[in-house]
């Protein structure tokens, strides 16, 4: 057994099944381990590194195991970059695997030498090292797994090529030497009693209490909703808490933010109370005014607490054991007048969500898209979308039901995730339908290339049911109405035109399944098709550019900043302001020429 055979060996103790990368003579050691030797790890090779690493974030969103990645010297240790950001940020545990010049050579500018150490050391800052004997593989590998899962962080463990192909050697019962073992169980962390009465005492008072769920609250469902329905409260959520609770209940509010509902904005405007759980949504004119409102979190990362709202008590801890210790100290609220009236804001926005979502356009309302996937959703689907203006229509038009999971690039929004992410769901639940929702802009940058590895691997997963959604407006659409919207300038053709790319021949080019919709009553018939064929598809439906994708309140800088566009000149004035007038002021669009 050499280097690299014993760094497969520990991770397949560790409980890896699947890795994600991309070959390179910088880790052929590695990989020549992984043929040599049935460790149960899949090796499953990406178009690119950066999509590797998408991917084992997706792995650890959708399966909350550590996600792992590999990666060659050098530039292919450069691309993992934006990907292991992603799970940074939005703090899933993945551990990077990269290979490195070799030892005899570091330091002489050698071919492909990057300093590592100093590349990795923001994304992995709490662990990035280099394996430099073989008695020291164990620890760097056991303590790269246990930090990451630990921290719910990115880590990096960097191997020279040397040292893959050297004798593996246990470190010795010397002075100088490191001994670790297998196994990392986690700890219930909860609130001490004197702050759990604080924080009821706290919502006993309130009469309008308002609940922010983020994927922190992801395992405690059943605990939210009791003390959603003890307090009686409505319950919001930010993106990356899409899922935690149905949509179908007259309380939950949907997402909140520019992506955000009516119905959200108004709760937290309103509420008298605020309660936030497992959320570190960072856009504060979205929450309750200070002094508007009193507030409890509950977090299970100190450092995140107290950071979005000056909270008067707040609670360190594990979502679903905190609200279990919190739930039988809070006192049922007789009064539902608040709950009825967040019904009554959920209808309406239902109704108008209805409304905008048949509002005709050149040649198809992307809303409508959504709205007509809503009620056809599989049962235990899986849900990914990327960065654009497919997450307002993911956001908002999509009703979520129990048992369905959902993710995106949160924090760092970045574009390209959607289609990796959805590989790795489908790897993670091969019997459960998946479904990515994506912009051309993302789907030009990375999503096409990665249809080349799902039609690779499909006929290994029993439901062959993997949806690419691809929004065909040849416009870099979220950024363009951003530039309308928030900087007052028109539209940037030469930075936000895309070229013309048949989506769903590509898909059939390559031996999968594409579906082309440029008729809106076709929309319906289409997800049908995908939804019940024995192969991936690609839906490409070509949709309008100048459907605004509107935030839940429009502030009087942002209507401004919209009139200056249109007075400088926007290429595509007549139906912009046609699509806006439509969607603020219903029917109004009609009698603009």
């Amino acid at each position: 057994m050499n280097v690299s055979d014993f760094i497969v060996d520990r991770l397949a103790r560790w409980g890896v099944t699947r890795i994600y990368g991309y070959p390179g003579d910088g880790i052929n050691g590695i990989m020549g381990a992984f043929n040599r030797r049935d460790h149960g790890i899949r090796f499953i090779q990406a178009r690119h590194e950066e999509m590797a690493a998408f991917m084992a974030c997706g792995h650890a969103k959708f399966t909350g195991q550590v996600g792992v990645c590999l990666a060659t010297s050098g530039p292919g240790a450069i691309h993992l970059l934006n990907g292991l950001y992603d799970a940074k940020m939005d703090h899933v545990p993945v551990v990077a695997i990269v290979g490195q010049s070799a030892r005899t050579a570091m330091g002489g500018d050698y071919q492909q030498e990057v300093d590592l150490p100093s590349l990795f050391k923001d994304v992995a800052k709490e662990y990035v090292q280099t394996i430099m004997t073989p008695e020291s593989a164990r620890h760097v590998i056991d303590r790269a797994f246990r930090i990451a899962q630990a921290e719910r962080t990115v880590t990096v463990v960097i191997v020279p090529k040397d040292i893959q192909e050297l004798d593996a050697a246990e470190p010795p019962h010397a002075h100088d030497t490191v001994h670790t073992g297998l196994g990392a169980p986690r700890p219930l962390v909860v609130p001490r009693d004197h702050d759990l009465s604080r924080a009821a005492e706290l919502l006993n008072a309130g009469q309008r209490v308002a609940i922010l769920v983020g994927a922190g609250a992801a395992g405690a469902v059943e605990e939210v909703l009791a003390a959603a329905d003890v307090l009686g409260a409505g319950i919001a959520k930010a993106l990356l808490g899409r899922a935690v609770v149905p949509d179908n209940l007259p309380f939950v509010t949907g997402p909140i933010g520019l992506l955000g509902t009516r119905p959200s904005w108004n709760m937290m405007n309103e509420c008298d109370t605020f309660l936030m759980i497992g959320s570190s949504f960072p856009y504060s004119e979205f929450l309750p005014r200070e002094g508007h409102a009193r507030g409890v979190q509950i977090d299970l990362d100190g450092r995140m607490i107290g950071i979005r709202f000056p909270m008067e008590v707040n609670l360190v801890g594990d979502a679903q054991a905190t609200l279990r210790l919190l739930v039988p100290r809070l006192k049922r609220q007789a009064d539902r007048s608040w709950r009825e009236k967040i019904a009554g804001w959920r209808k309406e926005w239902t109704d108008v969500m209805r409304e905008r979502a048949m509002i005709p356009a050149k040649p198809i309302n992307p809303q409508r898209v959504f709205w007509e996937l809503s009620g056809r959703l599989p049962d235990r689907a899986i849900l990914t979308s990327d960065s654009g203006s497919c997450a307002n229509w993911f956001a908002r038009d999509l009703v979520l039901r129990e048992g369905m999971m959902a993710s995106l690039s949160g924090s760092l929004a970045t574009m390209g995730p959607g289609v990796p992410y959805a590989i790795a769901a489908k790897f993670a639940y091969p019997d459960r339908p998946v479904l990515a929702l994506v912009g051309d802009g993302a789907m030009q940058m990375n999503g096409n290339a990665e249809l080349l590895t799902i039609a690779r691997y499909y006929k290994e997963w029993s439901d062959k049911r993997l949806v690419v959604l691809v929004l065909h407006n040849n416009d870099l659409n979220q950024v363009t109405w951003e530039m309308r919207a928030m900087e007052g300038d028109p539209k940037y053709s030469a930075s936000q035109d895309l070229p013309n790319f048949p989506y769903a021949d590509y898909a059939e080019l390559i031996g999968l399944r594409g579906i082309r919709v440029d008729d809106p009553n076709a929309i319906g018939a289409a997800w049908d098709r995908a939804l019940s064929t024995d192969k991936p598809t690609v839906v490409e439906v070509l949709t309008d550019p100048d459907v605004p994708p509107l935030p839940p309140h429009v502030t009087l800088k942002q209507a401004k900043a919209f009139g200056m566009t249109l007075l400088k000149g926007d290429p595509r004035e007549g139906g912009v302001l046609k699509q806006a007038l439509e969607h603020m002021f219903p029917k109004m669009g009609d009698r603009v020429k």
